[in-house]
C-alpha cells in the first residue's frame, strides 16, 4: 500500500501555486510586448485559461491525460468530473502524494500550455472564437499528446520517449499550434511596413521574473517528489535560464550593436523553455551547454521570421516551438544515467538509439500538434471568424473586445 509523505505532498502543492503563477506571469509578459491598446486582451487570453482549462481539466481533461489506458492512444472517463481522484495515493502516479494533489499539479500545466500559443496571434483574433479553438485544442490536441508521453499506457512513452516537464507536451504542441495560427489569422494590419515597439517593457521583464521563479516549480516539481531528482532539475533550470539569457544578449551585442532588456527576457525564456525536458536527466554543465544553445538557435529563428513571412507577434514558434524541439533533442545527447537512474543515457554517453528515440517523439509531436490546430482554426474560422475587423483592429482589442482601457491618457 503506498503511503503519503507529508513532505512529498507539501513540495508538489507549493510547485503547482508556482506552476499557476506563471500564466499570469505569462500575461505580463506578453503584455508588455503589445502596443498599449491591446494589453488588456493580451493579458485575458492568459488569465481566461485560469477558469476555462480548470472546468475542462476538471471534467474531461484529466482523466483523458491520465485516465486508465484506451489503446495507448488516451484515457478513458472512468474519472469524468474527478470520480474515483480522492485524497488517497494513485496507483500510477506520484504514488506518495495524493491523487488529488498530483492532479491539481497537473491541472496548472494544461492551463498555460494553451495560454502560450496566444502570443502568436496577439492584437487580432476576436473573444469568442479564441475561446472556442482553446477549448477544443486542449481536448484534441493536449490531452492526447499528454497521455501519449506521460498516461499510464501511452503509446510514446511505451517506445521509451521522455519528456522531464513539457518539452514535447508543452513547448512543443504549443509552438506547432501558433505556426498554425499565425498562418491561419494573417498578419497583423501593417505587418513589415510598420514597426510594433513594446509600449511597457518593464511589465515585460517582470513577467519574465515571475516565470523563472514559476520555473521552479514546473521543472523541479515535475520529480514529484522532493527529492535529489528535483535538486538536479530545479539547478538545471537556472543554469539554463542564465546561459540563454547571456548567449542572446551577446548574439544581440555582435549582431546590432546593443544587448536589449528585450533579449535579455527573451533569452531567459528561451534557455528555460529548452531545459525543460532534459532538467531531470542532465548534469548542471549540459544545462549551461542548452541555455547557450537556446540562445543562440532561437535568437536566430526570431530574426529570421519576417523572412519567412508570417507575423507570429510574441515569437512563439522561435522561443517555444524551436525551445521545445531542440530540448527535447539535446535530451537525446546529454541524458545520463549517472544522474538519473531512472532516465537514460544519451548519445554522448554512448546510446544513440535514445537520441533517434526522441528524435521519433518530436516528429510525431510536431506533424500531429500542427496537422490538428490547423484544421481546428480553419474549422473556427469558417464557423464563427477568427480576426476582428480592420476597424476594430485600428481601435485595439482592450476596446472592441472587453470594453475598456488599460491606461488613461
Amino acid at each position: 500500500m503506498n503511503t503519503i509523505s507529508a513532505g512529498d505532498t507539501a513540495f508538489l502543492l507549493a510547485s503547482a501555486g508556482l506552476v499557476l503563477l506563471m500564466t499570469p506571469a505569462l500575461g505580463l509578459f506578453y503584455g508588455g510586448m503589445v502596443r498599449n491598446k491591446n494589453v488588456l486582451g493580451t493579458i485575458m487570453h492568459s488569465l481566461i485559461m485560469i477558469a476555462l482549462i480548470s472546468f475542462e481539466w476538471v471534467f474531461i481533461g484529466y482523466t483523458m491525460s491520465f485516465g486508465p489506458d484506451i489503446g495507448g492512444f488516451i484515457g478513458d472517463l472512468s474519472w469524468f468530473g474527478l470520480a474515483g481522484v480522492g485524497t488517497a495515493p494513485s496507483t500510477s502516479y506520484a504514488t506518495t502524494v495524493p491523487h488529488l494533489v498530483f492532479m491539481i499539479y497537473q491541472c496548472m500545466f494544461a492551463i498555460i500550455t494553451p495560454a502560450l500559443i496566444t502570443g502568436a496571434f496577439a492584437e487580432r483574433m476576436k473573444f469568442g472564437p479564441f475561446i472556442v479553438f482553446s477549448v477544443l485544442w486542449a481536448v484534441l490536441v493536449y490531452n492526447p499528446v499528454c497521455h501519449w508521453i506521460w498516461g499510464s499506457g501511452g503509446w510514446l512513452g511505451q517506445r521509451g520517449v521522455l519528456d522531464f516537464a513539457g518539452g514535447l507536451v508543452v513547448h512543443l504542441t504549443s509552438g506547432a499550434a501558433a505556426l498554425a495560427a499565425a498562418i491561419v489569422v494573417g498578419p497583423r494590419k501593417g505587418f513589415r511596413r510598420e514597426s510594433f515597439l513594446p509600449h511597457n517593457l518593464p511589465m515585460t521583464l517582470l513577467g519574465t521574473g515571475l516565470l523563472w521563479f514559476g520555473w521552479f516549480g514546473f521543472n523541479g516539481g515535475s520529480a514529484l517528489a522532493a527529492n535529489g531528482v528535483a535538486a538536479t532539475a530545479f539547478v538545471a533550470t537556472h543554469l539554463a535560464g542564465m546561459a540563454g539569457m547571456t548567449s542572446w544578449c551577446i548574439m544581440e551585442k555582435f549582431r546590432q550593436g546593443n544587448a536589449t532588456t528585450l533579449g535579455a527576457a527573451s533569452g531567459a525564456i528561451a534557455g528555460l523553455a529548452t531545459v525543460t525536458p532534459a532538467a531531470g536527466f542532465i548534469s548542471p554543465v549540459s544545462a549551461m551547454v542548452i541555455g547557450i544553445i537556446a540562445g543562440v538557435a532561437c535568437y536566430t529563428a526570431v530574426s529570421m521570421k519576417n523572412r519567412f513571412g508570417y507575423d507570429d507577434s510574441l515569437d512563439v514558434v522561435g522561443i517555444h516551438g524551436l525551445g521545445g524541439l531542440l530540448g527535447t533533442l539535446c535530451l537525446g545527447l546529454f541524458a545520463s544515467k549517472l544522474v538519473n537512474p531512472d532516465g537514460a543515457d544519451g548519445l554522448l554517453a554512448g546510446n544513440p538509439a535514445f537520441f533517434a528515440t526522441e528524435a521519433f517523439g518530436v516528429l510525431v509531436v510536431l506533424v500531429y500538434a500542427f496537422a490538428v490546430s490547423f484544421v481546428l482554426l480553419k474549422i473556427v474560422n469558417a464557423i464563427f471568424g477568427l480576426r476582428v475587423s480592420l476597424e476594430e483592429e485600428v481601435m485595439g482589442l482592450d476596446l472592441s473586445q472587453h470594453s475598456e482601457t488599460a491606461y488613461n491618457e
